[in-house]
C-alpha cells in the first residue's frame, strides 16, 4: 500500500515533499487538504494531525509531519540516489546547514511578501500599507543576498556540482513571493542561473506541475468569495495588524 501524502501545493513545504518523491518516483496517493478552504482545521484532517499543519506522511500506522523530517525519512525509506543528502559528513552538514538557516530567513521573509502581496488584498480587498510592504520586500531581499553570498557563492548547487534537498527547499520558498508577480530573480543573473539548473536536474514539467497553483494566486478572490474565508484565516489577518 503506498504511503499517503497530505498536500496543499499553495503551500512551499509542501512542494518540496510533493516533487522529491515525485522526482525519485516514490509511490504515494495524493491527499489534498485545501487550506484556502480551512480543510485543514475538519474533523477528519484533525485524526490525522494534531497540529492540523501541511504537508503531512501517512505510513501504514506511522504520521509524521515537518516537511523536513518527512524529507529526510523518504531519504532513508526509498534510499535516494546520495546526493540528494550526501553520506559524506561535510557534505550533509552543508545541506543541514541551510535546511536550518531557511526556516528564519527566505521561508519567513517569501512567505510574507506572499501574504502582503498575494492573501491579504485578497481578502481584504485592499493593498498593504506601502511602509509595511516595503520593509517586507527588504527583509525577503537580504535573506537572498545571504543565499547568494554564503550558500550558494560560485557553486552550480549549493553544496557543489550536484543538486541535494538543500536546493530543492531553496527553490521552493523562493518561488513562493513570484507567484505574487514579484521577479526576484530580476537582476540576480547568477540566482537566475541556478534557478535554471535546478529547474532541469528537477525536470521542468513536473516543476511547472506543482508550481501551477501559486502561479495563479490571482484567483484567490475569487476562491475566497466563492468559498468564504475561514475564521482562523480572519483572526491571522486581525494580529497582523494589531
Amino acid at each position: 500500500m503506498p504511503l499517503e501524502l497530505y498536500l496543499d501545493l499553495h503551500s512551499q513545504p509542501c512542494r518540496s515533499v510533493f516533487l522529491f518523491a515525485k522526482i525519485n518516483k516514490i509511490p504515494f496517493e495524493y491527499k489534498a487538504v485545501d487550506l484556502s478552504a480551512g480543510e485543514q482545521y475538519g474533523e477528519e484532517f484533525g485524526k490525522v494531525s494534531m497540529i492540523r499543519k501541511v504537508p503531512v506522511l501517512k505510513d501504514g500506522d506511522f504520521i509524521l509531519t515537518e516537511s523536513i523530517a518527512i524529507l529526510q525519512y523518504l531519504v532513508g525509506k526509498h534510499r535516494t540516489p546520495d546526493h540528494w543528502y550526501p553520506a559524506d559528513l561535510h557534505k550533509r552538514a552543508r545541506v543541514d546547514e541551510f535546511l536550518s538557516w531557511q526556516h528564519t530567513n527566505i521561508r519567513t521573509h517569501g512567505s510574507k511578501v506572499f501574504w502582503f502581496r498575494g492573501i491579504l488584498p485578497a481578502v481584504t480587498g485592499s493593498p498593504v500599507p506601502k511602509e509595511k510592504m516595503d520593509a517586507a520586500v527588504e527583509e525577503l531581499n537580504l535573506s537572498l543576498k545571504i543565499f547568494e553570498d554564503k550558500y550558494l557563492q560560485s557553486r552550480p548547487f549549493i553544496i557543489g556540482d550536484k543538486i541535494s534537498l538543500a536546493d530543492l527547499v531553496a527553490i521552493v520558498e523562493i518561488m513562493q513571493p513570484v507567484g505574487t508577480g514579484l521577479d526576484v530573480f530580476q537582476g540576480r543573473p547568477a540566482l537566475s542561473a541556478w534557478r535554471d539548473r535546478v529547474k532541469k536536474e528537477i525536470g521542468v514539467e513536473v516543476f511547472n506541475e506543482a508550481h501551477k497553483d501559486i502561479m495563479d494566486v490571482d484567483k484567490l478572490p475569487q476562491t475566497f468569495e466563492k468559498k468564504g474565508i475561514p475564521e482562523v484565516l480572519k483572526l491571522k489577518i486581525q494580529k497582523m495588524f494589531n
